[in-house]
């Protein structure tokens, strides 16, 4: 029988990433206008020309606070560094909603270090937990996909190089998850 402390572990693990997917999703969905693959995923939070600005904002305002929770309650008793590193992608995200399109090259260097925290903390498990081969593979994607958005605009839009960045870090958080989230009545 899986215990209190599993399940809600596991639970707060599927919603830090769910919450804000979903809020994201359906702002694309009820937006009538948004483009995977020629939009950024962040025109769907622009305050003046999106008519979805509050779900979206509000699901990565969720997120953050659902990763700081996380980070707090359940990481911190595994690794400081890596809890660390989960505050401040949960801060940077944060900085997202706040600091919207709106805000022009705020937004942009917001964004810029929310993606570069993933990778942080996606390289700073790797280095506490000797386990380098996942995060790195995933570290290559994401980057490969921003460069290719970057330097070739391939695709048009950032919006898939975005969700790949947050995809292919499910992999190394649920092999932290995995640390974090046992049974501590054993």
């Amino acid at each position: 029988m899986v215990g209190t402390y599993v399940r809600r572990c596991t639970t707060l693990v599927l919603a830090m990433y769910a919450v804000p997917l979903l809020f994201i999703a359906t702002a694309a969905s009820l937006s009538g206008w948004f483009n995977i693959y020629r939009n950024a995923l962040s025109d769907l939070g622009h305050a003046t020309r999106s008519n979805v600005a509050p779900v979206f904002n509000l699901g990565l305002s969720l997120g953050a606070f659902l990763l700081a929770a996380f980070a707090l309650t359940y990481s911190a008793r595994v690794s400081r560094a890596v809890s660390a590193s989960i505050l401040l992608m949960a801060f940077t995200l944060n900085l997202v909603a706040v600091f919207d399109e709106v805000y022009r090259s705020l937004h942009f260097w917001v964004s810029a270090a929310f993606f570069v925290s993933i990778a942080a903390t996606l390289a700073t498990y790797a280095v506490v937990f000797k386990d380098p081969l996942v995060p790195s593979v995933a570290i290559a994607i994401g980057v490969a996909s921003w460069v290719l958005h970057l330097v070739y605009r391939i695709p048009p839009g950032a919006a898939i190089p975005e969700l790949i960045s947050v995809f292919v870090s499910t992999a190394v958080i649920v092999r932290y998850a995995a640390r974090v989230c046992r049974d501590r009545s054993t």
